[in-house]
C-alpha cells in the first residue's frame, strides 16, 4: 500500500487487539489485490440500541484503488450494525473483498461477454423448412418456426443468417435462425 492505514475511532476506546485485527484484515485484502493504494477504516459506536441497551458498532472502509475508491459503510439502516466489534469488522472486510473482486473483474475485462452466434448461408428453401451451410461447410436443417419474427417467407437462397445449432433426430438442426441484413458475399465452399 502506498499510504499508511488510517484507523479512526469514534465513541470507542482504542484497543490494540482490535487494531491488530483490522491490520490483519487489511493485509488479507492486500494479498488478494496488491494494487491497493490506501485504506481508511472508521470504527464507530454511535449510540446504544433503544431496546437492548447494547452498543451497535458500525464500520466504514474506504479503499483507494487504481480507477477509484471502494466504500463499505455498515450502518443500522441496512441492518449491518453489530453488537460485537470483531464481527462488525470481519463482515465489513468481507464486503470490501467482494467489492474488490467486482472491481478486479471489471479491470481485467472478465465481465461475461456473450459470443456472437455463428453465421451461415441459406442454401435451400422448401415449403416449411430449409437448409443452411455453416462456415465449415456443414449442412444444417431448420424449420420455418425456428426463423425469428416470422421471417421465413422473406428468406431467399444466399441470405446470411445467424443461428443456434442443436442436435436433431436426423442430424444437426438450427433451433433459431435470424436473418442478417444484406446478402452473402460468397457461399462457403462444400467440404
Amino acid at each position: 500500500m502506498q499510504r499508511v492505514l488510517q484507523l479512526s475511532w469514534r465513541n470507542i476506546t482504542p484497543s490494540e487487539a482490535i487494531e491488530a485485527h483490522v491490520r490483519e484484515e487489511v493485509a488479507r485484502l492486500e494479498r488478494f489485490y496488491g494494487r491497493i493504494t490506501g485504506c481508511v477504516v472508521t470504527l464507530d459506536a454511535p449510540s446504544r440500541h433503544h431496546r437492548h441497551g447494547a452498543e451497535m458498532y458500525r464500520v466504514r472502509i474506504e479503499l483507494s484503488v487504481p480507477g477509484g475508491t471502494l466504500v463499505v459503510a455498515r450502518d443500522r439502516a441496512r441492518n449491518h450494525a453489530h453488537a460485537d466489534l470483531y464481527l462488525a469488522v470481519r463482515n465489513a472486510f468481507r464486503e470490501a473483498k467482494r467489492q474488490l473482486q467486482d472491481h478486479v473483474r471489471k479491470i481485467d475485462a472478465r465481465v461475461k461477454a456473450h459470443a456472437e452466434p455463428p453465421r451461415g448461408v441459406v442454401t435451400a428453401l422448401m415449403p416449411g423448412h430449409g437448409f443452411l451451410r455453416t462456415p465449415d461447410g456443414r449442412q444444417v436443417y431448420f424449420h420455418e418456426r425456428s426463423v425469428l419474427r416470422g421471417a421465413f417467407a422473406r428468406l431467399r437462397v444466399g441470405d446470411t443468417v445467424r443461428f443456434a445449432e442443436e442436435a436433431g433426430e436426423e442430424g444437426p438442426q438450427a433451433s433459431t435462425v435470424e436473418p442478417v441484413r444484406g446478402r452473402a458475399q460468397a457461399a462457403p465452399a462444400e467440404a
